[in-house]
């Protein structure tokens, strides 16, 4: 990619207001031809923002995208997303068939109830052992007994409800829902099929969280040096080429990549947020500003084409001069003009003048 150039013109403070006068001429000393009237204008001092353009490419940061699984084996019950769709941290995206561990669950809580009487009778008993010590009625090692068997009839009720807080865990496991905000970007299971939940958790979603999207510049070798961190960036997309989006370089690639001969350097840029409409692997234009400077600027009417070249009409000695320019940038209206006229040029503007667009 050989090196381009571009400019955004801001408006400086202490810009001399353009004289505006109206002036009739006849074009080219043409005999009886209709002479257009005309403005005459002041170039401008205006600062003038170098760019780099360059392409570019959309792509998920490292990290942005999240693989939603299954811990529990089951029957994918509902299924409620496809790809494309957004959706919202814990939303529900799936449900597995419940029911095997929902029996389970009221197995251990059965459990739990069995246990529970027999730590009630281990209390009665050894109530009604400690009064009949008291009335020297049994041994003092009864007493002992029945307290060993309360402890192990409580201890047996504290493994049955942490085995019943199990399961309830594995019961929410069953419903899938969303760790963050974004977009499916892929679905790997259907409704009616039966996950395998092992040594790995089963995918069943992928998700490409918002704002989670960084811009990939491919900058050539020659315009790389101009490119520092923190430099302002706007693009668009082919999807979008009316609106324009920002945001700023934040890591510049130590090493090149070689496309079809040339070296790019990889730019990435921290996209503004809000820009919700871009998708991964959309391809960018993309404008780095650089660095500021001063420069002339006159309305782009005034520019005229002679072929390759440019030119305008300056005022001298009451008689428009034909004046050869090189000029910049276009933006808001306004055309930079690099060598071929100074800010004390009479500058003629005429409607019929008017160069399109080159």
């Amino acid at each position: 990619m050989k090196p381009l150039r571009a400019a955004a013109l801001a408006a400086a403070p202490g810009v001399a207001a353009a004289g505006v006068g109206l002036w009739a001429w006849r074009s080219g000393g043409s005999a009886g031809a209709a002479a257009p009237a005309a403005r005459v204008v002041m170039p401008n001092r205006r600062a003038v923002a170098s760019s780099v353009l360059a392409t570019g490419v959309v792509r998920p940061r490292v990290g942005a995208e999240v693989r939603v699984g299954s811990q529990v084996s089951g029957i994918v019950e509902e299924l409620n997303v496809t790809v494309g769709s957004h959706v919202q941290q814990d939303e529900v995206l799936a449900r597995i068939d419940s029911r095997g561990i929902a029996a389970r669950r009221a197995q251990a809580l059965a459990q739990v109830a069995v246990i529970e009487q027999d730590v009630a009778r281990a209390r009665v008993e050894k109530s009604r052992v400690e009064r009949l010590v008291e009335r020297q009625l049994v041994a003092a090692s009864v007493v002992e007994d029945r307290k060993l068997d309360l402890a192990g009839a409580e201890a047996r009720l504290e493994k049955s409800r942490r085995d019943a807080a199990v399961i309830d865990t594995d019961l929410t496991y069953t419903v899938i829902r969303a760790p963050i905000t974004g977009t499916v970007a892929s679905v790997t299971t259907q409704k009616g099929e039966t996950v395998a939940a092992s040594f790995t958790a089963p995918t069943f979603v992928t998700i490409i969280g918002d704002d989670a999207l960084q811009l990939v510049a491919l900058v050539d070798e020659t315009d790389i040096g101009a490119v520092a961190l923190g430099n302002p960036v706007t693009f668009t997309v082919e999807a979008y080429p009316a609106e324009e989006f920002a945001g700023r370089v934040e890591r510049i690639a130590p090493r090149g990549t070689i496309i079809s001969g040339v070296v790019n350097y990889e730019v990435m840029v921290a996209i503004a947020p809000g820009a919700t409409r871009l998708k991964p692997d959309m391809t960018a234009n993309i404008r780095i500003g650089t660095a500021e400077s001063e420069a002339l600027v006159i309305p782009n009417e005034a520019i005229q084409r002679d072929g390759p070249d440019r030119f305008v009409f300056v005022e001298e000695g009451g008689k428009p001069v034909r004046r050869d320019v090189t000029i910049g940038a276009r933006q808001g209206g306004q055309t930079e003009v690099r060598r071929g006229l100074s800010a004390t040029d009479r500058v003629l503007v005429t409607a019929a003048a008017t160069e399109s667009t080159p």
